[in-house]
């Protein structure tokens, strides 16, 4: 005998005509028996593992040790890319019909959303009573003049700039001389300023070649110096200024990921923030590391960042083409972030940086 589904025939159990309720209750019953098949578990067990394994890696990441080629900071630089493994092992799991695998994936979903969720968001405030901006030109930069006048048209109080090529010097003094009457330049690095500066100088961040130092004297001292202090005179009263372009890093087959120039600088910038008397600080420059690595703990325990507290997204500027990392940072204490973006490109493999802040 055939015995007709009530969900096709549009009756119920007891044979009277069928109801939303009693349709909702068939798809139900239908959505138990189908869970409920053993295959749809036990298919996929290998993507599942590796839905486990992505979750376990991101929640643990601070764990991963530096004492092999500096892993561990070279998995937090680019840990928000981590989330792109979630939508891959959800086509595969879907493909292979395997709730195991859809439902390990919830695990690495919780930890990405908890560790980056914040930043998906537009965080950002109109208003602000100060605008500071700062870009890595490029040494090679093709068309200083046309960098000079797209950064000033940013609307920026405060302009810093990096890797400033002594030939291409004079045109950036003279395109924004206009905008920005006073400036001051420390080896490779500037501060351009529409208000007035006083108490300048250089920061030293060189590398400490310990006994090295003896055998490799060439080495030992950088050719030009890369960061500075100064302080702004703002209607608001003195704000303290540094811009850096800290040492770049390499990764290497060999070597791993190779900070350790780097590292030295962001601990020298540290304790000079740390030793400012100044309650207003901005750190502005290529700082050529995520302040997600723990490299930088020493700093941001002390600054914060302007994109994390009032940006729009992750805010990558590096490189310039297809960002993934941002590298290009204003990091304040003392103030308040209201507003962070990233500027439209210019020439340079940076993209360049502002932020609005008020006391």
């Amino acid at each position: 005998m055939v015995q007709a589904d009530t969900a096709e025939t549009g009756q119920d159990d007891a044979g009277r005509p069928d109801t939303g309720a009693g349709t909702w209750r068939a798809g139900v019953r239908r959505a138990i028996r189908a869970g409920s098949r053993p295959g749809l578990w036990k298919r996929g067990l290998v993507l599942a593992a590796l839905a486990l394994l992505l979750g376990v890696f991101m929640l643990l990441h601070a764990k991963i040790p530096n004492r092999i080629g500096n892993l561990g900071s070279l998995v937090e630089t680019f840990l928000p890319w981590f989330g792109m493994f979630v939508p891959v092992l959800l086509a595969g799991a879907l493909w292979r019909r395997s709730a195991s695998a859809v439902v390990a994936l919830a695990l690495p979903v919780v930890v990405w959303l908890n560790l980056f969720g914040g930043l998906l968001g537009d965080r950002s405030h109109p208003g602000g009573d100060f605008t500071v901006a700062s870009h890595n030109v490029g040494a090679d930069n093709r068309d200083p003049a046309g960098t000079a006048r797209a950064l000033a048209s940013s609307g920026a109080d405060v302009l810093a700039l990096q890797e400033l090529a002594p030939q291409a010097l004079g045109t950036y003094k003279k395109e924004l001389a206009k905008a920005y009457p006073h400036h001051t330049v420390q080896g490779t690095v500037g501060l351009w300023s529409r208000r007035p500066l006083s108490n300048t100088r250089p920061v030293d961040i060189r590398m400490d070649y310990g006994p090295l130092a003896a055998t490799k004297p060439a080495e030992a001292k950088l050719p030009d110096n890369r960061a500075l202090r100064t302080t702004v005179a703002t209607a608001r009263g003195p704000l303290v200024v540094y811009v850096a372009h800290l040492a770049s890093v390499r990764v290497n087959p060999k070597a791993g990921f190779g900070t350790a120039q780097r590292d030295r600088g962001v601990q020298a910038l540290a304790e000079a923030v740390a030793a400012e008397r100044n309650e207003r600080v901005v750190l502005l420059g290529d700082l050529n590391g995520s302040t997600g690595d723990r490299a930088f703990n020493a700093m941001t325990s002390r600054l914060r960042s302007a994109q994390d507290a009032a940006g729009a997204g992750f805010g990558f500027t590096w490189p310039a083409g297809f960002p993934m990392v941002r590298i290009d940072q204003i990091l304040v204490r003392g103030v308040q972030p209201v507003n962070a973006r990233v500027l439209p490109a210019t020439v340079s493999d940076h993209l360049p940086v502002a932020a609005g802040i008020r006391w």
